[in-house]
């Protein structure tokens, strides 16, 4: 038989993981090994091993006991999964898929959020297992209360502070949320690299603890953060200098897109 008329070689456990990948796909809320091993007509324990393999490499996420898509296939796709960021500004090309490897490093949900137009916006965000990404829906309102928006709220001037705090009260997420303006961290906007990351610890969600970097290019301002359950709160002085360090021309030139 000719070569050109030779049937292809193909590898059938990337077939089964492609199978498992389409199936949660079409499910935007998540679905259960048993209902995708159904879905593919896997027998239920290879459907088990791929998940685990699609759940590390980060193409899959697990929550609750459920699967679907997960930021590895948002940056192929270019577009957001099911639970990304709400809808907002435009995100600088690179951006995801940076953020998404930074969390795959570190083993931690990063963020990325930038002070535009007189708003704390959440811009971006990548989940690790056991550490989803923050609600996009009370993330302005949270400012004083998690690492990226403390990081914020420290670069800005004393008059763009008291407008922000003025339209969103630093009001209690938990019992440990700072109440006053004065307890909140400051920030030179010159060189403010060289400070010691901002952290948060229960602060914003009580099972959570994080820290921020700022990013500033100009007149722009941004943070970079982490969060860690707070199981894994020991980790957190350890995963934020390894973030600090990771701050480079790559990190700023994705987000500020330049």
């Amino acid at each position: 038989m000719s070569r050109l008329t030779e049937a292809p070689t193909l590898i059938a456990s990337a077939q089964r993981a492609l199978r498992l990948l389409e199936a949660a796909a079409r499910h935007p809320s998540g679905a259960t090994a048993k209902q995708l091993s159904r879905d593919t007509g896997l027998a239920l324990g290879t459907t088990y091993h791929l998940l685990r393999t699609l759940v590390h490499d980060r193409y899959l996420e697990r929550r609750e006991g459920r699967y679907r898509t997960g930021p590895a296939v948002s940056g192929l796709t270019g577009r957001n999964g099911p639970e990304g960021p709400a809808p907002g500004p435009s995100r600088p090309g690179g951006l995801d898929g940076l953020l998404g490897r930074i969390a795959h490093q570190l083993s931690a949900a990063v963020h990325f959020a930038r002070y535009k137009d007189g708003e704390v916006d959440l811009v971006a965000a990548a989940p690790a297992p056991g550490a989803p990404t923050a609600d996009p829906r009370r993330f302005r309102s949270g400012a004083h209360a998690h690492a990226a928006g403390k990081t914020l709220l420290a670069l800005m001037s004393a008059e763009e502070r008291r407008s922000h705090l003025a339209r969103y009260p630093m009001v209690p997420f938990t019992p440990y949320t700072l109440r006053e303006p004065a307890h909140l961290p400051l920030l030179p906007r010159h060189g403010p690299q060289r400070a010691a990351p901002i952290t948060q610890y229960r602060e914003y969600a009580l099972d959570t603890a994080g820290a921020a970097v700022p990013l500033v290019l100009g007149g722009d301002l941004a943070a970079v953060s982490v969060a860690l359950p707070m199981a894994q709160a020991h980790r957190l002085p350890e995963i934020a200098a390894l973030l600090r360090a990771r701050v480079g021309d790559d990190l700023v030139a994705a987000a500020f897109g330049r």
